[in-house]
């Protein structure tokens, strides 16, 4: 009965890490209470989400809440991931930041980018045809893929062309005619509030207030509203249509199944070499591109189908992955607790996780980030050990001196401590992580060299020092 509690636990853990940010002990025990099923729904559908207030921020951080500078979305953001009790929602913002990857360096207004991401919120597990079209509106995206210069009879085809190569359907589906003709499509599409100069080098106000109201806006006298015959049908379409034709597409569906395959369950190749590289499960995409059309788009309904496929709750998917910079950082600092009020170190927390490679609105390209072990180079695991082996080795943070009170109250209650039981406490504590042997060899022997009498300051220290080896490991940094 115990082995099979044990795998139960093992396996929501599992669907933490990679539906969340990882759980402390005790969400771990409530999710575990709940079952696999119902946690399941509970992610989908978190009920009255409990974070650090906005109002605090403002407060605290006035620079935060009028994002104005380069940094402040990302580490307002951050506030969020390692606060929030429906860590999904989060998650899949993240996620859809990666695809649809926008970056400050040319939109150069965080308030725009601050506004995409609760965007992306909105509507991450709804139906992909209205994340696509409120993409489309979107200022930040319009900036970024120059579709306030995309004019009746002068296309810009930057948002075209993207919007079929890396947002929907992928290199090899489409023609450079059904470029051209979304482009078409999309006249007209730009945003108001903006001070139009005699000058085109000049066209953007430098104002604080011409930039912070960007809105959509739709110009019918810039639309070319002729016929256009675009991924084999005829009509005369606008973007909406567009985007409606888009999602109906296998070629779609297959594209964000193995995104989301990529993301959730094992590393797929960079999307570049999707045309030529099949699918590591392509009964496990298949799968999915029958949820999507079965539900009219909707991704929510394709994440419940893979939380609970066997591709994903299979033994052998777990740790897999390695955490990006920025899912490792909301993870620790969900486990430490330090961010029970607004503090200064945000910005700290915000730079660390640029210094192992990962800046929040401000990807590297317009293909957003690589992901899995792209993420590690010998500097970049050098940062991300240093950080998680500190923050989890500090006693002086509230999630921290938590784990230590209980450890050391289950040890002393206990008849007899030995080495092995340290390990497995600590072990449960940051998310009943599961060890190789080999590194299980080696915590065990680090905490046999300790004294771990109740009480005892040097027994406490020991404890917080065997919890920071834990952060140190491999498993640890991945999910």
């Amino acid at each position: 009965m115990q082995d099979t509690q044990d795998t139960k636990v093992e396996l929501i853990a599992h669907l933490l890490r990679r539906a969340g940010f990882g759980a402390s002990r005790a969400e771990l025990a409530a999710a575990t209470a709940r079952g696999y099923e119902a946690t399941v729904e509970e992610l989908l559908n978190p009920q009255e989400e409990q974070r650090l207030s906005d109002y605090l921020v403002r407060r605290f951080h006035p620079e935060l809440s009028g994002m104005m500078g380069p940094q402040a979305p990302g580490e307002n953001w951050l506030y969020r991931m390692a606060t929030t009790t429906a860590p999904l929602p989060e998650k899949m913002t993240l996620f859809w930041h990666g695809i649809f990857a926008t970056g400050y360096n040319k939109v150069i207004h965080g308030k725009a980018l601050s506004d995409q991401t609760r965007m992306f919120r909105r509507y991450a597990l709804g139906s992909f045809r209205t994340l696509l079209l409120e993409l489309s509106k979107d200022p930040a995206m319009i900036i970024w893929l120059d579709n306030q210069d995309n004019h009746k009879g002068a296309i810009n085809e930057n948002f075209g062309r993207e919007l079929l190569e890396l947002f929907s359907m992928g290199v090899g589906n489409y023609t450079e005619t059904d470029i051209k003709e979304c482009a078409r499509a999309f006249t007209g599409w730009s945003i108001a509030n903006r001070q139009y100069m005699e000058l085109r080098s000049q066209r953007d106000s430098d104002w604080p207030y011409g930039r912070i109201s960007w809105h959509f806006e739709f110009h019918p006298e810039d639309h070319d509203d002729g016929e256009k015959v675009f991924l084999g049908e005829r009509g005369n379409f606008n973007g909406d249509d567009i985007v409606e034709i888009i999602c109906k597409q296998p070629a779609t569906a297959r594209f964000i199944a193995r995104h989301l395959y990529s993301f959730f369950v094992a590393d797929e190749p960079p999307v570049p070499e999707w045309p030529y590289t099949p699918p590591a499960d392509p009964q496990a995409i298949a799968t999915l591109v029958q949820a999507y059309f079965d539900h009219d788009y909707s991704i929510g309904a394709m994440l419940r189908t893979l939380f609970n496929a066997d591709f994903f709750k299979s033994p052998a998917a777990r740790y897999t992955k390695v955490k990006s910079p920025v899912e490792l950082v909301a993870g620790v600092l969900r486990l430490t607790g330090e961010f029970d009020r607004p503090r200064y170190e945000i910005l700290e927390r915000h730079s660390q996780a640029s210094y192992m490679g990962q800046i929040l609105n401000n990807p590297p390209s317009v293909e957003g980030w690589h992901q899995g072990t792209d993420w590690l180079d010998s500097g970049t695991l050098v940062e991300r050990i240093n950080f998680a082996s500190q923050q989890i080795g500090d006693t002086d943070k509230p999630g921290i001196r938590a784990m230590l009170d209980r450890i050391g109250a289950e040890l002393g209650a206990a008849k007899a401590t030995s080495p092995e039981r340290l390990v497995d406490a600590c072990l449960e504590e940051v998310g009943a992580l599961s060890v190789e042997e080999d590194t299980r060899r080696v915590l065990v022997n680090f905490s046999a060299g300790g004294q771990v009498e109740k009480g005892a300051a040097a027994a406490r220290q020991h404890i917080a020092d065997l919890l920071r080896m834990v952060a140190a490991t491999q498993e640890f940094q991945r999910a």
